[in-house]
């Protein structure tokens, strides 16, 4: 596994989102657009984002990514722009989970959690990524709530409420 560079400058409030695809730059800057599009029930949010634009992240898998941002005590999500989300007309991004499993869990007491891992993953549009980001941040919903909701959906991704 390579080594990516750790990602400096970033707002805790910001949403981070890497891109891993260099294919279609087109397709880059119309997810770029929709991320920075105010969010809400009404718009009333403003859209914070740290783009991460950088070609040494070309092609990175989902385990680079999270190894190269793991050092970030305040990140909860990950967001990915890879070549599905490039590819797919909704641009969904990939939805990292950050938390992960505890590895040091006791067993005596936590067996249903050590039994029934965390998702580590989901698609999300767009319009989505703020609430998702905002809500585990704050930790007012778990990533599982969000996968789950995801799974319900007939492309598997979570759209805006």
């Amino acid at each position: 596994m390579r080594v990516l560079p750790e990602i400096v400058g970033r707002d805790e409030f910001a949403a981070l989102i890497i891109r891993t695809d260099y294919d279609d730059e087109t397709a880059w800057h119309a997810v770029a657009a929709e991320l920075v599009q105010p969010w809400g029930e009404n718009g009333e949010f403003e859209a914070r984002v740290h783009l991460v634009d950088d070609p040494v992240w070309a092609e990175a898998a989902p385990d680079e990514v999270l190894a190269a941002v793991s050092r970030d005590e305040n990140l909860s999500v990950v967001f990915v722009v890879d070549r599905v989300t490039v590819q797919s007309a909704q641009h969904a991004l990939l939805a990292l989970n950050m938390w992960g499993e505890e590895e040091d869990l006791d067993p005596m007491y936590y067996q249903e959690l050590i039994d029934s891992p965390s998702p580590r993953e989901f698609r999300t549009a767009p319009a989505a990524v703020h609430d998702v980001h905002a809500n585990l941040s704050l930790a007012n919903v778990d990533f599982e709530e969000f996968a789950e909701a995801s799974s319900t959906d007939p492309e598997g991704v979570l759209r805006p409420l």
